[in-house]
């Protein structure tokens, strides 16, 4: 059973534009209800500010940060490049994956997550790197058997699922002592679940839902509350990785008044 306090990390939507008004409202808004904020890099396989600068600007706003840095994009330097941006800056947290397809061109195939984690591991032995705060970083999991180096991680983001019941079978045959967070959506509409079931082929979306979703804009939003809540209540995650989609303003009010 976990015995540390229960943390909602709230994924923002990064800016497209070099603008970030809309960034700092997500965060201004969702703060009351969360306890760090993961960024996306490159989110959905279009160019976004840096994670790196966008995790910066959460942390001068008071909060804890996540940069999300996909191994598609990257070659050994300009990895090297953000892990120096991100100590200048005092970011210190990252997840790491494999990233979403790009919507042009390809991917550099240099690094994958796991020579990623490595080189970060690395960066305490090195002198560049000296007298900055060390790096933790997290992997994501799939609902299937973790594999062995992936369980070397400082925590566990398990993906997106609106089975809690799934959710926990994956977790009681996965143990860990590192920190694991349920990955959490609000489904915002019909398309909205076409385009998940697309892109994650595994997933399982109640039709149910897609029917509530159908007749009422909310009920995504009443759904994943609920299922934060019984997450909570079943003591065995870490927290959960919510990700609010455009419907944060809804999602910070209802989270707010059921968590007291």
């Amino acid at each position: 059973m976990i015995e540390h306090r229960f943390e909602v990390i709230c994924e923002v939507e990064p800016p497209t534009r070099p603008d970030l008004k809309h960034v700092r409202h997500q965060i201004g808004t969702l703060a009351k209800v969360s306890d760090a904020f993961l960024i996306p890099d490159n989110h959905i396989g279009r160019a976004t500010v840096s994670s790196v600068a966008v995790a910066h600007e959460v942390e001068a706003m008071g909060g804890r940060s996540i940069a999300c840095l996909n191994s598609r994009d990257r070659n050994l330097l300009g990895f090297r490049r953000d892990l120096l941006t991100a100590a200048a800056y005092g970011v210190d947290q990252f997840l790491f994956v494999y990233g979403d397809k790009p919507t042009s061109g390809g991917r550099t195939g240099e690094l994958n997550v796991r020579a990623m984690i490595e080189e970060v591991r690395a960066t305490a032995r090195d002198a560049a790197f000296a007298g900055t705060r060390p790096f933790r970083v997290g992997t994501a999991a799939a609902l299937r058997p973790l594999p062995t180096w992936k369980r070397a991680a400082d925590f566990v983001f398990v993906q997106v699922s609106f089975s809690t019941e799934a959710l926990l079978r994956w977790r009681e045959a996965t143990p860990l002592d590192a920190p694991v967070y349920a990955g959490v959506m609000v489904l915002a509409s019909e398309a909205h679940a076409r385009r998940l079931a697309a892109a994650i082929p595994d997933i399982d979306i109640p039709r149910d839902l897609v029917e509530k979703v159908r007749g009422d804009r909310n009920a995504g939003v009443e759904a994943a509350c609920e299922q934060v809540l019984r997450i909570k209540e079943s003591g065995a995650f870490a927290g959960v990785h919510l990700i609010p989609v455009a419907r944060y303003r809804e999602v910070a009010a209802r989270l707010e008044s059921m968590l007291g």
